[in-house]
């Protein structure tokens, strides 16, 4: 990272919003004259495209989720996310680790937070990380059917939300209600964002 780049994610539970607030503050920060990069995970290339479809093929195991999440992630930061910080952008992106430390180390015993941290052991790690909290029967009730990926039950999204929470308060992320409209949460997110970059909002 350069001194004027910036690595920022926004992250968490499914339906949570963290695509749209992403975009929004991408339009945001471009308005207010940065250089932005927005991105996502699973990535565009082809291993994120592959991993978009076995997201809803319940056959296949969590270890090879994680193994494809670790490898699109990879090829993500050093072929895309890298190059832009040290072209001084500032990057968004929309999930990156903390999304597979929390959803594949919830789906088998065996499959430690520790071990996806050495899978993910060779790529940079953000500035600044937004958790965006939402109670799970919210988030499902804004997808639809097709929507849906292998995982996605009150049951489970309840787990992932308690460790989303109990992660941010151990690493110091910022935790924004997403329950509320978009616009209240979007204005939260930017003075967050503007207060590192050391900016007062006008």
């Amino acid at each position: 990272m350069t001194l004027n780049s910036f690595f920022i994610v926004l992250d968490g539970v499914d339906g949570s919003g963290t695509t749209t607030h992403s975009q929004l503050l991408a339009s945001f920060l471009e308005y207010k004259g940065f250089k932005v990069h927005l991105t996502r995970e699973p990535s565009k290339s082809e291993i994120g495209i592959l991993l978009r479809k076995y997201l809803k093929n319940k056959e296949i195991p969590p270890t090879t989720d994680a193994l494809l999440f670790a490898a699109d992630r990879d090829l993500h930061y050093h072929n895309e996310i890298k190059k832009k910080l040290d072209e001084e952008y500032i990057v968004i992106s929309d999930r990156y680790i903390e999304s597979s430390i929390i959803y594949q180390s919830l789906q088998a015993d065996r499959i430690t937070i520790e071990w996806i941290k050495k899978l993910n052991k060779f790529v940079g790690l953000p500035d600044l990380t937004i958790i965006l909290d939402i109670d799970p029967k919210i988030a499902l009730a804004r997808k639809t059917d097709q929507d849906l990926e292998k995982f996605e039950d009150t049951t489970f999204l309840d787990k992932v939300r308690d460790l989303y929470l109990s992660r941010a308060k151990q690493e110091g992320y910022y935790v924004i209600n997403s329950n509320e409209i978009i616009e209240f949460v979007q204005e939260k997110i930017q003075n967050i964002v503007l207060e590192k970059l050391g900016i007062i909002k006008k």
